[in-house]
């Protein structure tokens, strides 16, 4: 005789109203927002916000990233998991002591994993938006979190000295930002998700001005996608950097990864 199915409790209301606006893991999201919660209200509060659908990072305040627990808010663009295979690979390719900038920072999620997991690194960020800056220097030391375009933001002494350089800039083609969810399409900063008609406008800038930056050897990691990974490594190649494609089919991350050629003799 088959056993009696196990008796369950009532439905949780929670749930049940976030499975009504869509939400694919209720479950989870239940949890992060009561456990976010400082009280009833604070949560109902919440709720009605996720449920008018702002990303659920922006109402709790706060992005699980790598292991560690980031700061957000309402504006900046949330770390995908996809930029985890960034991160590791930019902290895997830092020694103790570096210069390393994550560069197109956003809450400067990339930057604090390396600088996590190499804690003597001189770790330096940089956003052309200033809601981003003011995240990113709640994850990161604040002095070194620099506001600006691209490698004009940063201090001139890091000229030639950086040793890793990542950078997750925007690489949406203009078009396809119209189809994209519209948790970013409505939420996010669209200088974080435009990457011009092919994606890969901002990539070009950057392999165009890096070489002053860079220190010699340096490594340069830019996330891009499975599609435009030749076209980007490309622009690296093109700059004097040996590169390679690593991937992670089961989130879906591409990564190009460069080295600068040293000097012959050196």
């Amino acid at each position: 005789m088959d056993a009696a199915p196990a008796p369950t409790g009532p439905p949780d209301p929670l749930v049940a109203r976030l499975r009504a606006v869509g939400s694919v893991f209720a479950e989870d999201e239940a949890r992060v927002l009561r456990s976010s919660a400082s009280s009833p209200a604070h949560l109902e509060a919440m709720t009605v916000r996720r449920l008018a659908g702002e990303p659920l990072e922006h109402v709790v305040g706060w992005v699980a990233f790598d292991g560690l627990r980031l700061a957000v808010g309402p504006g900046v663009f949330v770390p995908r998991r996809r930029t985890e295979l960034l991160a590791r690979r930019a902290g895997d390719l830092t020694r103790p002591g570096d210069v390393v900038v994550d560069l197109c920072c956003g809450a400067g999620a990339v930057g604090a994993v390396v600088q996590h997991r190499v804690p003597s690194a001189e770790v330096h960020a940089a956003d052309v938006d200033p809601v981003a800056v003011a995240c990113a220097r709640r994850n990161l030391r604040p002095d070194r979190v620099h506001e600006g375009d691209l490698f004009a933001a940063l201090p001139p002494d890091l000229r030639g000295r950086v040793a890793v350089l990542a950078v997750n800039a925007p690489y949406v083609p203009t078009t396809a930002i119209a189809m994209m969810p519209p948790e970013a399409r409505d939420h996010e900063p669209l200088v974080a998700l435009d990457g011009g008609s092919d994606g890969l406008d901002v990539h070009r800038r950057v392999a165009a001005a890096m070489a002053a930056w860079l220190a010699p050897g340096a490594a340069v990691l830019v996330e891009t996608s499975e599609q435009q990974a030749p076209g980007t490594a490309a622009l690296l190649a093109a700059e004097g950097c040996r590169t390679r494609v690593v991937q992670d089919e089961e989130v879906g991350a591409t990564v190009v990864v460069g080295r600068l050629r040293e000097p012959a003799g050196a």
